[in-house]
């Protein structure tokens, strides 16, 4: 992302992406991720939507394990 940022004034993104062997949009999707990474721009940061979605498989675990046992307030109440 360095080189993007840092290019010299009238070098294209198209350029730097042909440099790269890469598509110019991936790059500027790769661009706009680093943005948000950075805090720069409004979203989910990568480590968010990791701990999000390992949130999310915890709480399916833990609802699968809750399926598993009796209802406590039938059999106590």
């Amino acid at each position: 992302m360095r080189v993007v940022r840092n290019r010299e004034p009238g070098v294209a993104i198209e350029q730097i992406a042909k440099d790269f062997g890469v598509h110019p949009m991936t790059l500027q999707k790769w661009l706009r991720r680093a943005d948000i990474d950075e805090g720069a721009k409004p979203g989910l940061s990568r480590t968010e939507a990791a701990e999000i979605r390992e949130l999310r498989r915890r709480n399916r675990l833990l609802e699968q394990e809750n399926e598993g046992y009796p209802d406590r307030h039938r059999c106590c109440g």
